[in-house]
Parts: structure tokens; sequence; C-alpha cells
């Protein structure tokens, strides 16, 4: 979950209230938050310069405050103070307004058609009369780094600029260009560079380094520039020197570039409301006019509320709880959804544009059991016809993990999703992508399909710890995934069990010894006669293992199992130069057995 940093002095401040530590973590838990730390400037500034401790820091006491990823309006001490006052019953819910310009005309944004080429979309709002102090002002460029981080998924998503309106002229334009065609003076620098040696300048930097990579293989860069042909910024790298706001700046020009314009409406919808406060009047967002590219045109931000429906019955039923509509009603302000009665059975619940993460009834009720405290709500016995108990495959699955460590195996757990060459090529089986369910849409090369069996991954985990000392006895408990057309789904998982014993001999009767014991706690007997009820092995001839030195698992008549020493070309695939054997039983075929 995201962590914020708040000056202590300065939150008690906003909540008009000073708290004890223990007081205020009580609150935070009765909110659905956690203070993770309590810490100083200092300390913090020391942290992230790996020293003992940090010249010019203050002692100021700093609250670290874990909060829910799906809360972006939490996420500064605006957001989170306006909320708690809410909770706290000491202010009311505020309406966030979108308003056109006392005087004149809209502000336009006019987006350019060669902006299709690297990001299409953006939008823009402004923020008039805002009196900046160092404590807003560092704040506001945290909830910008913030929302980058989160919702923008690292600028991937969305890119948030922000520049003094009163320095430029409109209408604005958002275009794309040959970056040897941009040129322009970035933040904190003297000079004007080229995109294409900004590219160069930045590789070094440790803040922009990871964002280069967004634009880097386009052949047109975004840039944002005004009337004046004054460039505001280049998303999503770097904005201007000229137009960066100070503690001066009163009117806010707000721009967001995205991939993605259903993200960057949220987004903007969240800036601008948690810095709303500052306007006046309060709680006002001045419209900009979007041209797209397409010539369509739309007015930002668009804040907008949702209703929905619930009824009481829902909300006492779900929770556990015996509330009238009047305490819901309540229960649901104190966490700024607006509730309105509409008969004895029905509220009107109004969500407001921030609160993004309510999608269903569900959420709105998640937020009356918040309110309400879950540690109020009376602990009864479920009115259930039937009494819960672990799933067996599961049980056994535990059980044996416990025996097979005892054998001196140590277990592993790799990852259920392979590349293609993983379970065909380097395993000496084309045939198994046959039966493998693909990843339509794989955005790496090591996770393309739903692993066939466990025995790739125990191989790279054997490559991965080829400097530990032989001989290494390894093994995991856990499901495949197969094609079946019988499901509804049209492929099913199946437990698997799977151990691999790797040394400077090939071990293939320390792998026997292994089966041996598995099928002897699962009180399946031998059977040397081959026939009929119990397990023996016989030759078999598969190409992942070496001729003569593989057999198959047979128990009741029916193949459960493989197990011998790996063919030499399979075990240099991965990377490996000593000879192992393996061993692999499908757990689920021999628990559904009649023994």
């Amino acid at each position: 979950m995201p962590t914020i940093n708040i000056n202590r002095d300065l939150l008690f401040q906003r909540l008009g209230q000073v708290f004890t530590e223990d007081e205020f973590n009580d609150l935070c838990f009765d909110f659905g938050i956690e203070l993770d730390e309590v810490t100083s400037e200092k300390q913090i500034k020391a942290k992230e310069q790996g020293t003992d401790r940090a010249k010019g820091a203050s002692e100021d006491v700093i609250y670290r405050i874990e909060i829910p990823a799906n809360r972006y309006d939490l996420l500064c001490v605006e957001g989170l103070t306006r909320a708690l006052l809410i909770f706290l019953g000491k202010s009311e819910i505020p309406e966030y307004r979108s308003v056109r310009p006392s005087k004149g005309e809209l502000q336009q944004l006019i987006v350019l058609p060669n902006t299709m080429q690297v990001r299409p979309f953006a939008v823009a709002a402004i923020l008039r009369g805002v009196k900046f102090n160092q404590q807003i002002y560092d704040s506001f460029i945290d909830l910008q780094e913030k929302l980058h981080q989160n919702l923008c998924r690292k600028r991937t998503l969305v890119a948030i600029g922000a520049h003094d309106l009163d320095k430029l002229k409109g209408p604005f334009y958002y275009d794309a260009r040959v970056p040897n065609d941009i040129k322009f003076k970035p933040l904190k620098q003297t000079k004007e560079y080229t995109a294409t040696q900004l590219m160069d300048l930045y590789q070094t930097d440790d803040h922009l380094r990871p964002f280069l990579h967004i634009i880097r293989d386009s052949p047109v860069y975004p840039v944002i520039y005004d009337q004046n042909n004054v460039i505001l910024s280049m998303p999503p790298i770097i904005n201007g020197d000229y137009s960066k706001i100070t503690l001066n700046t009163e009117n806010i020009f707000i721009e967001m570039t995205a991939t993605d314009l259903n993200k960057a409406k949220l987004c903007l919808d969240t800036f601008v409301s948690m810095f709303s406060e500052y306007c006046e009047p309060k709680f006002t967002v001045e419209s900009v006019e979007v041209t797209h590219s397409d010539t369509s045109r739309t007015v930002y931000p668009v804040l907008n509320y949702r209703e929905e429906t619930i009824t009481v019955d829902y909300v006492n039923s779900h929770l556990g709880i015996k509330q009238t509509r009047e305490q819901i009603a309540v229960l649901l302000n104190r966490m700024s959804l607006g509730a309105e009665l509409l008969d004895d059975q029905r509220l009107k619940v109004r969500i407001p544009p921030i609160r993004q993460d309510i999608l269903h009834a569900c959420d709105i009720l998640e937020d009356a059991g918040i309110a309400y405290g879950y540690n109020n709500i009376e602990f009864t016995i479920p009115k259930a016809q039937t009494i819960g108990h672990q799933y067996f495959p599961n049980k056994v699955s535990d059980q044996l993990r416990n025996e097979i460590a005892r054998c001196g195996y140590t277990e592993v757990l790799t990852f259920s999703l392979c590349s293609r060459d993983d379970i065909a090529d380097k395993m000496r089986r084309k045939d198994a992508l046959a039966k493998a369910v693909h990843i339509a849409n794989p955005k790496t090369l090591d996770f393309q399909v739903a692993r066939t069996s466990l025995l790739p991954g125990l191989l790279k985990t054997l490559y991965s710890n080829k400097k530990v000392a032989l001989p290494l006895k390894i093994f995991e408990v856990s499901d495949i995934v197969l094609k079946d057309n019988n499901q509804e789904v049209g492929a099913r998982n199946e437990r698997y069990l799977a151990a691999v014993y790797y040394n400077k001999t090939p071990g293939f009767e320390v792998i026997h010894g292994l089966m041996d014991r598995i099928l002897h706690v699962l009180e399946i007997r031998f059977n040397p006669l081959k026939t009929g009820d119990g397990y023996f092995i016989r030759s078999a001839n598969d190409s992942r293992f070496l001729s003569g030195r593989c057999a198959e698992v047979v128990v009741n008549n029916k193949v459960v199992g493989i197990m011998g020493v790996l063919h030499p070309e399979v075990i240099t695939n991965f990377d490996l130069v000593q000879p192992c054997s393996a061993l692999e039983l499908s757990l689920e075929s021999l628990i559904k057995m009649d023994y």
C-alpha cells in the first residue's frame, strides 16, 4: 500500500485537535488506514542519503501513514484531513464544482493529430486564486509524484504538468514533433536543449531515467506550448523552466497527457479536487475546453457525481448489524458519501468524483462497515447447514510436504507461468504446447503459457542455486494447467508433485526411494506381480529422460507419474552441468483412487 509522510503538527493543526500517538493510531484504525511509523524529517533524510545524520533537516515529528491502494483521494494532507474531519463529524461534505471563468472565454487546449503516434489524449483544468506557502507547495508536488507512481502507473498511462498561467497565453496546443525540432530550457537547467539532447542528459538522472523508455523509441515526442510557442512541457519527461510554479504562483494551469483517457479524467478530478479548497470560491475549478485530435470538444474537469441505491436490509444482512435507515445514512455521510432517504427501505447514495474506488453497492457496504466499526459487530455463529472442512487435496498436499521435507528435500515455489521453450524445446517435448494454455497477450517472454509440468520450474531453481553445495534435493507440490474442452473455461488445474536430485552422480536410486516413501505414506502397497491393485514401475520411453533409465509409476493399472535420469540435453538446456534424476506424480490421480 502507498505510504504518505505528514508533519504531525500540521496534521493536528488541520484537524483542530491534538491527539496522543495512541489516540491517533486508534482514529486511523477506525477509519481504515494505518499509522505505520513515527519518525522525523532528519531520520527520513538520513535514510535517503544513506548517512547517520542529515544536515539541515528539522526534528519535526513525521507520521508515516499507510493508505489503501485505491484511495487516491487520501494521498495528500488535504485529502486525508478533509476525510478525517468529515468522519469525526467536524466538517460537511464539500461540493466540488467545475465553473466557467468569471470574465472572458474558456481557455482552450487543442490536441493536434500527430499526437496519435505517441500519447493521443490530453485533459486540462485551472486552479485560480491559490495562495501557496511552503507546506501547501510541498504537498502539491508530493501529490503529483504519488499519483504518478500509483494511478498513472509511473507516467505510462498519465503524466501531470502544472504551470504558472499568468506567464502564459492561451490557447494551448498539444502536438508531437521530431525530437530535434523541440528545444526549450527544462526545469532546474540553465540553458536550452533539444529533446534528443535531453534524452542523453537524463540518462544519468536517477529520478527521470526510469521514464525515458516511454517515448524514447517514438519517431515524434509529445510537447505542449502556448500561443507564443513557449514550451510548457515535454510529457511524460519534464516541464519547462519558464512556466514552473513557485510560491508566488496564484493561477495554475494543469495539463495531463495520457495513453488512457479514462485514467486521465480520474487523475485530473482527483488532483484538482484536492487543492480546490485553496481556490476562491472554495472547491471550485475553472474549466478548460479540450479539442481532441478528431475535432470533437470536451470541457474538463468532468467532476461527475454518481448515484447508487441501496436498501436497509442489504446493509444490515451483509454486515450482521441492526441499524435504521437514518443511522445508515449517518454512517455513509461520515465516509463522505451523501445519503438521502427515499422510502422505508431505500437510500440514495451520492458518490463524489474523488471516490473512484466506489464501483458497486458492495463498496458502499464496506464504507458503512468501516463507519460502524468492525470491532463493534457482534460475533455470531453463521446460519449454515454444513460444517466447513479443509479441501482434501490441500490436506494431503500439506501432509506430503512435511513427509518429503523429512526425507531431506527443500520445498520451492515456482511461477505458474513460463515460456514456451521451458515446457517444449528445453524439455525435448514439442508436443507439450498442444495441451498448454497460452496467454493471449504476454508482457514478457518468460510468461507465455501456463505450465504443464513442474519440472522446468525446478530445473530453473537449480540453475539459480548452482553455487550451493551438492547434493541439491528440491521438490514442489503445486498445480499445473491443462487444456480440457469438457470444462466451462476450456482448462483445468491438476495437483502435481515433483522432485529432483542434483549431484555428481545421477542418483536414480535416491529418487526411486523417495517415490517408494510417498506411496507408502499414502498407504498404497507395492505389487510385485504388476497386476491388480497396488503400485509398480515399468520401463518407459520419454524424450525428457535417458533411454533405459526411465520408468512409469503405475497404480491400480493406471500410469500416475514418471521418474528417471534426465537426458543430458535437457540438463544443458537449463545451463546445468551435473546429472540429475527427477520424479513427477499426478497427486490428484492418486487422491481420487479407491484403494
